[in-house]
């Protein structure tokens, strides 16, 4: 069904076309950064974590960011590869919630979206030790002009600690805001990413 033009999202039959119209009202009517995701991955102790990166891409292999995997992220994504993300377009009162194993993009693919960053962005990338102490705001500041002036042009390579992950949804599930907290809840799931999709509803 055409989701773009029924309201009843619960009759959706493909969480990705779903995923894309949801994300495209948050780019019309969500006044903060409509791509913005909640993280959350594991740590060695078994201690969840969780912070809000950016969503740099999504199509049907799943869901990418990039980071520093030096950074606690980074680490704890390597360690478990597998992680869950959620939105929340608080303006138009839905969420959706991702969950599954995650891999690495291509370097080409880390390449290109390293290249599309602002000259300042990937100097940065390769000025903050991410999550590592500091001993003041100054030492990082002089971390950054010891690299801006080491690549002084345009021309700035990727970092071999800077890439991306994708995440590979087993379960995308999409929620609605609804009157006296009766909201509209559906679960798509699948055992494995080569699996067809399950959908379910869920009591609120």
């Amino acid at each position: 069904m055409n989701v773009l033009k029924s309201r009843d999202f619960t009759l959706a039959d493909d969480p990705f076309v779903l995923f894309e119209a949801w994300q495209e009202d948050a780019r019309i009517g969500e006044p903060n950064d409509p791509t913005a995701m909640a993280l959350s991955t594991v740590d060695g102790d078994g201690l969840p974590d969780v912070r809000m990166v950016l969503l740099k891409g999504v199509d049907r292999r799943g869901f990418v960011f990039y980071t520093n995997f030096e950074s606690a992220k980074g680490r704890e994504l390597q360690a478990s590869m597998k992680a869950a993300a959620l939105f929340h377009w608080k303006s138009l009162r839905r969420q959706i919630r991702i969950r599954g194993p995650i891999e690495v993009v291509s370097d080409a693919e880390a390449d290109a979206y390293y290249d599309s960053r602002p000259r300042q962005s990937r100097i940065g990338a390769w000025a903050s030790p991410q999550s590592q102490p500091l001993k003041d705001r100054a030492e990082l500041e002089a971390a950054f002009a010891t690299y801006d002036a080491k690549h002084p042009g345009e021309m700035i390579p990727r970092p071999p600690h800077w890439s991306g992950f994708r995440i590979k949804p087993t379960a995308i599930e999409f929620w609605s805001d609804g009157a006296h907290r009766l909201h509209d809840r559906i679960l798509f799931a699948r055992d494995t990413v080569d699996d067809g999709w399950s959908k379910t509803r869920l009591a609120p």
